[in-house]
């Protein structure tokens, strides 16, 4: 064994070191724009910041909270975030349950048909022109319904529900239990896991959802926090979060600093979501490689 050990150990060295070298790849753009948006004006534009803040300042952060349009669209955001990963997961949880009972009728049919969908879409204007003719368009729903449901994240649900010991849920049968019951006192509460990794696949794609709103809405007052972001980071600055910055060049250096920030301010609370639900994820992964 000891043998073993010593031969290995100048692969585990290189493996260590390709794995720290990925990891300061990885993390040195987040750091390095976390500093930026915590240095000084002046440090900034002399590019004097290469890992560490230099000259600690938040005015940065003061101006981009200052901005009611950035607090809008936070909300929104947040709005879009909640309600939608609520319903997806019930929707989701509702159809999954069903395709996991071998009894149900025609259900490898409706498994392909939910599958084919993964591959192929009805199209961008053609999903437009429903929203539209349901009267979905320029209001939150619009963000909401289209994406409710992930075929993935269905097949990923069903395979889990799957694995429940099928004598428990004969014996809640034979015990008087309906379908709702068993779904709700016998699967769900062995399935937390599942749920967990849905709450997260649906949370960040929610979080991130650009595209959506950018064809929906017209609404400015509606827009999430990654079309306020966009629209920031595509001008030369931010003129409302601005208006309290007198001196133009003053102005021009703070316009930068503020992109920073925005992208700090955008990004960290879904990454603080992330680490209580990370040990879930690898699991989720693995049960939707298998279809059935």
């Amino acid at each position: 064994m000891r043998r073993n050990a010593t031969s290995d150990m100048p692969f585990l060295i290189l493996v260590w070191i390709v794995l720290a070298l990925a990891v300061a790849v990885t993390l040195y753009p987040f750091v390095y724009v976390i500093s930026m948006s915590l240095s000084s004006l002046e440090a900034v534009a002399a590019q004097k910041v290469k890992l560490l803040p230099v000259g600690f300042s938040l005015d940065s952060y003061k101006l981009v909270f200052s901005n009611p349009d950035l607090l809008r669209s936070y909300y929104n955001t947040i709005w879009y975030t909640v309600v939608g990963t609520a319903l997806s997961v019930a929707v989701t949880i509702l159809g999954a349950y069903p395709l996991s009972r071998r009894e149900l009728i025609w259900r490898k049919p409706f498994m392909l048909a939910i599958i084919v969908t993964m591959y192929f879409s009805g199209g961008m204007i053609p999903g437009f022109l429903l929203v539209k003719n349901l009267g979905l368009l320029d209001t939150r729903w619009a963000i909401v319904i289209p994406p409710l449901v992930s075929a993935f994240n269905m097949i990923v649900c069903k395979t889990f529900f799957e694995s429940t010991n099928e004598s428990v849920i004969e014996s809640a049968k034979l015990d008087g239990c309906n379908d709702i019951g068993i779904l709700w006192r016998i699967v769900l509460p062995v399935s937390m896991p599942i749920v967990a990794v849905m709450a997260l696949f649906y949370a960040v794609d929610r979080w991130n959802s650009y595209f959506s709103a950018l064809l929906y809405l017209r609404d400015s007052k509606l827009y999430p926090l990654q079309i306020y972001l966009m629209n920031t980071l595509i001008q030369d600055n931010d003129s409302s979060a601005m208006q309290t910055v007198e001196d133009a060049a003053k102005r021009a250096m703070m316009a930068a600093q503020i992109k920073y920030a925005l992208i700090i301010v955008s990004t960290l609370p879904i990454l603080f979501v992330y680490p209580f639900v990370q040990k879930y994820f690898v699991k989720g992964v693995m049960l939707g490689s298998v279809k059935e």
